[in-house]
Formats: C-alpha cells, sequence, structure tokens
C-alpha cells in the first residue's frame, strides 16, 4: 500500500499553494513560493516553476487527516527531503541555490548580454561551479575576442573554446549537401546544422570537466532549444539540462541589464543589432526589426555576406567545382580541406551577390517567422552537386533521393540529427552518390549561378545514344510500340467512353 503524503492545506499556511498528484504509486506536491523556505533547495524539473517533492513508500506509516493538520510544515518538508537521497536537497544556501543543487554547468556562452547574465544566474540558483563553453563554427574572429575575460567577469570558473570549423564542414554541412537536404523549398539549413556540432562538443566537454549539467540561452519560443536538447538527450541522457529562458523572470533586454548590475556583471558595450543574427560558416541569418512583417523588403544596408547583385561586378566570373562521391573536393582544379574550399566559395560568391534567400518558414513549435539568408557559397556547392548527379544517376534513383531528401532535411531542421533515421537515410545517399565523380563550371553574374558544363567519369549519358543521328543501340522504330503499350490505358478509356 503506497503512502500517502500531503502538504499542509492553504488553510493552516497559506504561502503554499500546494498541488497534489500521484505517479508510480507515490504520492507527489508541487510547492509554490519556495523561495520563501530556501533551504528546500529543490529543483524545478519544468512543472511551470513549482518544485518537486517526492515521498517514497517505506518513509512512515499513513497518518490521520487531524495528525496531518497538526503537523509543522518546516518540519514535514525537511524530513521528506532528508528521506530521499535523491533528491536534489542543497543542505544550506551555500551549497545549493534557490531552484537545487548541480554540481557543474557547461554553458554555450557567446559574451553576448544574455549568455552573460546566465553564468550567475546558475550560480544563484543552482549553486552550481560554471564552464563557459564556446565553439568556432566559422561565426568570425571578432566574436571570439576577450571571451575568457568576459566569462570569468561574469563568474564563470573557466572558458572552453573549441575550433569545430573543419568538423562542421566535413561531417555535417556535406553529409546535407550530398542528400540535397532543402528545408521548405528555399532553407539551406546553416542554424539547423550548426546546433548538432556545437552540442557534442558540449557533452564532450562535460565528460572532460565532470559536469553533471549543461545549460543554453535559447528561447522558449524558437527551433534551437529542441536541437540542442535532442542531441543532448541522444549522447548522454544523463546530463541535466538547463534552459534559463523558460524558468527565469527576465522577459527583455532591460531586464537582463538590471540583473547584470545587480550581480556587478559587465555588461556588453557593443552596439546591439536592430536584427537577431546568427552566424556560421555556412550562412548569416537574419530576423527581427522590420522583417517580422513579411510585406516588408529587407534594407540595403541589412546584408553582411553578400553585395546587392545589382552593385555585382558587370563581368561574370567563372570556376570549377571538382566532386568526389557527392562531396566537393577542389575549387579550379585545387584540392582544398572543406572549411578552406567553403570559406573561399563565401567570398567569391559573396561579392557576386549570390545566395540571398527570403522566406517565411514554419517553425517546429509551431508558429511561422519570416528570415532572410546570406548563403552564397552554399547555393554555389549545391547547385555544383546536383547538377554533377544529372550524369550520374538514373531517373528512378534520382526521384527517391529527392523525395527522402525532404525528410532528410524535415529532420535535421528538428534537431533530430543523431537519430536512426537519419543516419540510416545518410547510409543510402552515400551508396547511390558513389558514382557522383567528376567537375562543375558555373558562371556567377549579378546575383545568379549558372551551369556552363560538367563531366565525369562514370556518366550515363551518351552521346552515340542521344544523338539525333540513327545508332545501332536505339532504333527509332522502337519506339512506336513502345508508345502504343505505354498508352494502351488512356486508349482503353477513351474507347470505353465513346462506347467502343
Amino acid at each position: 500500500m503506497a503512502t500517502q503524503f500531503h502538504v499542509l492545506s492553504s488553510s493552516i499556511n497559506p504561502i503554499f499553494n500546494a498541488t497534489k498528484f500521484s505517479l508510480n504509486g507515490n504520492r507527489f506536491c508541487c510547492l509554490k513560493n519556495t523561495a520563501l523556505y530556501p533551504e528546500l533547495g529543490a529543483r524545478s524539473n519544468g512543472l511551470n516553476g513549482n518544485a518537486l517533492v517526492r515521498r517514497n513508500a517505506n518513509l512512515a506509516a499513513q497518518t490521520s487527516s487531524n495528525d496531518r493538520d497538526a503537523l509543522n510544515v518546516n518540519a514535514v518538508v525537511r524530513a521528506v527531503l532528508a528521506s530521499d537521497s535523491k533528491a536534489d536537497t542543497s543542505g544550506s544556501t551555500k551549497t545549493g541555490g534557490l531552484r537545487g543543487k548541480l554540481n557543474k554547468v557547461v554553458l554555450a556562452y557567446s559574451g553576448g548580454l544574455d549568455t552573460s547574465v546566465i553564468v550567475p544566474w546558475l550560480r544563484e540558483n543552482y549553486g552550481c561551479d560554471v564552464v563557459c563553453f564556446t565553439a568556432d563554427v566559422g561565426q568570425g574572429i571578432t566574436e571570439l575576442d576577450g571571451l575568457e575575460a568576459k566569462a570569468k567577469a561574469s563568474g564563470a570558473s573557466q572558458l572552453v573554446v573549441k575550433d569545430l570549423k573543419e568538423e562542421f564542414v566535413s561531417e555535417y554541412i556535406y553529409p546535407c549537401l550530398r542528400a540535397g537536404a532543402v528545408y521548405e523549398r528555399k532553407y539551406l539549413l546553416g542554424t539547423s546544422m550548426a546546433r548538432p556540432v556545437i552540442a557534442k562538443a558540449m557533452v564532450d566537454v562535460a565528460k572532460e570537466v565532470g559536469a553533471d549539467a549543461v545549460a543554453h540561452g535559447c528561447t522558449g519560443k524558437g527551433n534551437d532549444q529542441v536541437r540542442f536538447e535532442l542531441t543532448f538527450f541522444a549522447l548522454n541522457p544523463e546530463l541535466n539540462v538547463v534552459a534559463p529562458w523558460r524558468e527565469w523572470d527576465i522577459t527583455g533586454r532591460e531586464d537582463a541589464i538590471e540583473y547584470a548590475k545587480k550581480h556587478n556583471v559587465p555588461v556588453p558595450v557593443t552596439k546591439k543589432s536592430i536584427y537577431s543574427r546568427d552566424r556560421n560558416l555556412w550562412h548569416l541569418s537574419h530576423e527581427g526589426d522590420i522583417l517580422e512583417d513579411p510585406a516588408n523588403e529587407p534594407r540595403k544596408d541589412m546584408y553582411v555576406m553578400t553585395v546587392d547583385p545589382e552593385d555585382a561586378p558587370d563581368q561574370p566570373e567563372y570556376l570549377e567545382i571538382g566532386i568526389q562521391s557527392g562531396i566537393p573536393v577542389s575549387l579550379n582544379g585545387i584540392e582544398l580541406s572543406p572549411a578552406t574550399l567553403l570559406s573561399q566559395l563565401n567570398e567569391i560568391g559573396g561579392r557576386h551577390g549570390i545566395g540571398r534567400i527570403d522566406m517565411v518558414e514554419n517553425r517546429l513549435v509551431g508558429m511561422k517567422s519570416r528570415g532572410v539568408y546570406e548563403t552564397p557559397g552554399g547555393t554555389i556547392l549545391f547547385a555544383a552537386v546536383q547538377e554533377l548527379e544529372s550524369l550520374t544517376l538514373d531517373r528512378e534513383t534520382m526521384q527517391v533521393k529527392d523525395t527522402l531528401a525532404l525528410k532528410y532535411a524535415e529532420l535535421v531542421y528538428a534537431g533530430r540529427w543523431f537519430d536512426p533515421l537519419r543516419e540510416s537515410m545518410d547510409a543510402f545517399m552515400e551508396k547511390i552518390t558513389k558514382d557522383t565523380t567528376g567537375s562543375v563550371k558555373l558562371k556567377l553574374y549579378k546575383g545568379s549561378v549558372s551551369v556552363t558544363g560538367r563531366t565525369s567519369p562514370f556518366s550515363l549519358y551518351r552521346q552515340d545514344i542521344s544523338s539525333f543521328e540513327s545508332g545501332q543501340i536505339y532504333d527509332q522504330a522502337d519506339a512506336a510500340g513502345f508508345i502504343r503499350l505505354y498508352g494502351l490505358p488512356m486508349r482503353v478509356r477513351a474507347m470505353l467512353e465513346k462506347g467502343l
């Protein structure tokens, strides 16, 4: 028989607005206003900011309602917490936080206002050591300047920086490129591909430093919170995950600045952009401000990676992309590392205004959002790989690949990078593109990418068959019988309608 436990009713002690429920034979209560009793040190566990307290069935015998009403609330709650070794008790405010106790947290850190404020917030609310982690995925060297000093000034014990550019391109971007993954007809998945490589590195760092939790600064309205946390779940389900934007009372920039001042955190003095941007080696995204109205045209001065096509050079530029088994390997005959190849194409494509996309997309969480993306190098590579497939893939294979590419893109957008389904689809993509080897010549001119030539040692194109001249392999007279058989269903239906 399960032991029952009830917190005193609000008539006894009105500061506790308790909600009771049962789970797996145990009785639970949600205590609001836990800040009034910091010694509880209970974790929120996502239950709308309430503290979760559990009493095991073998703790004590069931008590009558009169006995319960006579109990002192502090004594009861302390006894329950002390009896359960799994409860997140802190013992004192010196070793715990207002929301619980964690040992060490690895925080995805950018050095901006939000993540600077998260550092002291974690220390205050979880009584933990904070290790800041920054991934270099090609966002620009200026964004990495002075990060260690900022992190430690905010209260972090250390900053870990890892260069993930080559891994990002070779292990995440190129598989998506080979698969032909495009989300909702336009989006080349720049942010979607970057989040799992960052989250994977956070899991690795957590193991290295002995952390029992990871944290991120994603809001509760976006896709990134899902992408980070699904990666955490897949790679280390034992890690605790803290998402301050889903827990704290900070609602905007002014609140964050006030919190920073209160906790002596140096507020970043960089000019606040009117746009919300995310940059990596693959793309740069823009959201917010006038873009929130889909009817507004983006301002000319908003773009960073690409020039306005109207201002691009009046002379076209030609280049050649070498491809091996569906993966780009060279530019103009020179073999380059994945990150170097993409970097050079970003510069070339940017000066010709290549890769601007303006779209309204469906976020994973259900709402629509409008974003503008700059993907100069990616647009060039996508055009090259798809064009070479026109030589190396037969009709049925290409149709199946294009169909699966839609699902592949959906999985990546939704943060399911380490899902067995995506990994299995990736094995399929690798298999069918093993002969997609060759080169593609492209012309860049005022925002457009045009294919001017393609060659492959595994080309299925045969000039002796495709030529209008007669040949031995294809007899044009055979087409008459093929047409009669292929069109037989249509002919039978027409005969039926005419009563023949």
